[in-house]
């Protein structure tokens, strides 16, 4: 598959300097800012709305990791693995799980404020996967936003030089276009469209010495997600027009159980946790049958491929657009100081989870592919790094395990930090001159029919000729017209990007695998494909693959 002609980013018109840029204020990016400036450097934090704007702070269930007296690393390690369907980086896996504690009682230390229980302890619950009770939160549900206001405040205590030390600094509003690149190919900083009040404004670049991309994820590639506006993929189109190798892109998850509200159209849906089905839970056909025990030992709390496939064969066979999530024995008490925000969202919508079954369906969720690092988060172009739903650490495999996802942005910021510590920065690179911005630019307008357009094809069940279908309206969706230099644009071609080389992906893995769901190859093949799927892109905008069996 050819892409839009290679891309150039616009001359800017304004200049910033920083040691370290991070792109995205989610976990992962505030995470790495912090570790960056704790390593000695000056660190400059850019997001495309506010601080406060990713998916992180929608995060529900919590952060898993092994802190209960019955629990180990080596079980959270074996969970994951199992979750992971034979495609996890099992060296990956050790660092995430030996780390995690360690990286969440410092994240306790910044100021995050987890629930606790009757004596003081981590309040810890289970969800899909596990098997034993490792999830700690906050807020009942609201993890995410406790996690985002913990460390947007610490970040925000570092805006100016304290005690001597390195500042961080936020642009707010900044749509990153492109990668700066030295002569001798240095990650050099990044070219932004800012907009709104104050300086700076326009189009203009952030030099550093080392790029970090904490983007997020690429949920707006579907009409029907739980992630934000703003997750468009933008970290990993980037990475791959800067030469950067993506990993295991066709393995998308779909959360199995997401609100589902008759004529909601297309964009954001309300995610109910699968926390709530660690608490007792259970999933009902049309009939008021449960379904799950029949499907997987772990029943509700199987691993989420296994529940959303169940889910979506019972919605076919019954003709039917929901499954019902029955979390009416929990009681009041219990789903009004756990769940607070899951009641609000149900009643939001006419359901009372107390007296009523919640409508719950598919959707897309979470990417366990990306941008391919090594273990320090470094990328195959030089002082480029990834970290979070951005870049693909082989630790999620085929699947990510329940709430793996927190744990890994604070376990790999905290890597690449200490690589920039370790390694030291090379001086700045002067970046090589740039075009005005207009080439290969696709029409907004694009966007919806796009989205319809990978949700039939390549959404959680596939076929060969359902994804040629898709690949043949990326196609034309990419020769339909050209658009402004302005960040919509540049946005929707970061979508028609991810979107082109999933569909590729997807279309080379043929078979049955986690979150990847071949119809037509229905079962797993370890002796063909027991191994990582990798795609590069060629200098005349082919997209190529590779395969890498593992050990």
């Amino acid at each position: 598959m050819r892409l839009p002609t290679r891309l150039d980013a616009p001359s800017p018109g304004w200049v910033r300097h920083a040691d370290v840029v991070v792109v995205g204020s989610g976990i992962a990016g505030l995470s790495t800012a912090l570790n960056a400036r704790d390593a000695g450097y000056q660190v400059t934090v850019v997001t495309k709305v506010t601080i406060e704007d990713g998916s992180t702070r929608w995060a529900q269930g919590g952060i898993a990791a092994a802190l209960g007296p019955a629990d180990s690393p080596a079980e959270h390690l074996a969970d994951t693995l199992a979750a992971g369907a034979g495609m996890c980086d099992e060296d990956a896996v050790r660092v995430l799980v030996t780390e995690g504690p360690q990286r969440l009682r410092e994240l306790i230390g910044l100021g995050a404020r987890f629930d606790r229980d009757g004596h003081g302890a981590l309040a810890l619950t289970r969800e899909g996967g596990h098997h034993r009770r490792r999830i700690a939160h906050a807020g009942g549900d609201a993890t995410g936003a406790e996690i985002q206001r913990a460390l947007e405040a610490a970040v925000r205590r570092f805006g100016d030089p304290v005690g001597g030390g390195p500042a961080i600094t936020v642009i707010e509003h900044a749509s990153v276009l492109d990668l700066l690149r030295g002569t001798d190919g240095q990650a050099a900083g990044v070219t932004l469209h800012v907009l709104g009040e104050g300086t700076p404004d326009g189009v203009g670049a952030v030099l550093a010495r080392a790029v970090v991309l904490a983007t997020g994820g690429m949920g707006q590639i579907y009409s029907v997600t739980t992630n934000p506006a703003v997750s468009t993929g933008d970290g990993v189109a980037l990475a791959l027009r800067a030469g950067a190798e993506l990993a295991d892109l066709e393995f998308v998850q779909f959360h199995p159980t997401v609100l589902y509200r008759p004529g909601a159209g297309r964009g954001q849906l309300p995610l109910i946790t699968e926390a709530l089905r660690g608490e007792g839970a259970l999933l009902r056909d049309a009939a008021g049958r449960r379904f799950m025990p029949a499907v997987h030992e772990l029943a509700e709390l199987a691993p989420r491929d296994v529940v959303a496939k169940a889910i979506t064969r019972v919605m076919r066979e019954q003709r039917v657009p929901h499954v019902w999530l029955d979390a009416r024995g929990l009681g009041e008490e219990m789903l009004r100081d756990r769940f607070p925000s899951i009641v609000a969202s149900c009643r939001a919508a006419g359901v009372d989870p107390v007296t009523e079954q919640i409508p719950v369906a598919p959707a897309a969720h979470y990417a366990s592919g990306g941008v391919r690092t090594d273990l320090s988060g470094r990328t195959g172009v030089p002082g480029l790094y990834a970290c979070g739903e951005t870049a693909c650490t082989g630790v999620h495999g085929a699947n990510r395990l329940a709430s793996n996802s927190l744990l890994e942005g604070l376990v790999f910021a905290g890597r690449i930090g200490a690589e920039l510590a370790r390694a030291g920065l090379p001086p700045q690179a002067d970046p090589v001159s740039v075009g005005d911005g207009t080439a290969g630019l696709l029409d907004p307008d694009i966007r919806e029919p796009l989205q319809d357009a990978m949700l039939r094809g390549a959404g959680v069940s596939r076929t060969a000729e359902g994804l040629a279908a898709a690949r043949a309206e990326l196609d034309a969706l990419g020769r339909s017209g050209r658009g402004k230099a302005e960040p919509d644009a540049w946005e929707v071609t970061d979508l028609h990007t991810v979107a082109s080389a999933l569909v590729v992906a997807a279309t080379r893995r043929t078979e049955s695998r986690g979150s990847h769901w071949r119809e037509d190859f229905p079962d797993r093949d370890d002796e063909r494909w027991r191994g990582q799927l990798r795609l590069a892109l060629g200098a005349d905008g082919t997209l190529t693959d590779t395969f890498e069996a593992r050990q």
